[in-house]
């Protein structure tokens, strides 16, 4: 996994050979021209160069009856990390759904469906950030339960086949937080990743995997190449989006 700051470069869906090439180029070039300017609204804010566009009474007036954003914007609900300003954005800009930590549920997924399927967005932006609360608490609930899973065995073995079935003892916990996040944490660390932020950036990984996987319309969008999804993580220190390539 490797990440770079203001990097055109965003994981893509997998397309199944669907044959439009004119109009694969055109919602590709309408996603990659979203994001851009994203990351440009993203780079004026970190440096203190804020246009605040688009929110002034003729645009908000012109709204009224419609709308028409350019993306949707899953994020953490860290009151730190609002999209429309740290893109620097105006009204009507982006499609934005919060939860804490990013989590996947229901709501979420019905939320993207009706962006990508009614209102037609080409670019779906999944950004977690750095100490990320959620994600805190997830790797917290995941040390518990694993103290608690060692310290009932009787011996080395049986330890052992504690850990073994961890992944199904996470899935089949009470706590969305630990199903969520903890498996992030777990997974990270089966793979020997060990840093917060890596923490941070599996769970975002996880999160656009999750989204793709209960999501036909989703899918749908993905396969024939009307919607491009991307990940991010937001420095609260610096004010940049790390973007991330998977």
């Amino acid at each position: 996994m490797t990440d770079d700051q203001f990097d055109g470069n965003a994981c893509d869906g997998a397309h199944d050979g669907y044959d439009a090439a004119g109009a694969q180029e055109s919602h590709e070039s309408t996603a990659n021209a979203t994001w851009s300017r994203m990351l440009a609204g993203n780079r004026r804010f970190a440096e203190g160069k804020a246009e605040h566009p688009w929110q002034d009474p003729q645009t908000r007036e012109s709204l009224i009856d419609r709308q028409n954003p350019d993306a949707a914007v899953l994020s953490c609900a860290d009151s730190r990390v609002s999209p429309e300003i740290v893109f620097d954005a105006g009204l009507g800009d982006l499609f934005t759904i919060r939860t804490a930590g990013q989590i996947v549920d229901d709501a979420v997924i019905a939320s993207l469906e009706y962006a990508v399927d009614k209102l037609h967005v080409s670019l779906i932006a999944v950004m977690g950030h750095e100490s990320c609360a959620a994600i805190d608490l997830g790797a917290r609930e995941l040390d518990a339960m694993i103290a608690a899973a060692t310290d009932d065995a009787d011996c080395s073995i049986e330890a052992a086949d504690q850990m073994a079935d961890l992944d199904e003892r996470i899935a089949a916990s009470d706590s969305i937080i630990l199903r969520e996040a903890g498996m992030s944490v777990w997974q990270a660390r089966e793979a020997e990743l060990d840093d917060h932020a890596d923490f941070e950036r599996v769970h975002i990984a996880r999160t656009i995997e999750e989204i793709v996987m209960r999501s036909e319309v989703i899918q749908d969008a993905l396969a024939h190449d009307r919607l491009m999804i991307v990940g991010a993580r937001y420095q609260l220190e610096s004010g940049k989006v790390e973007v991330l390539s998977f």
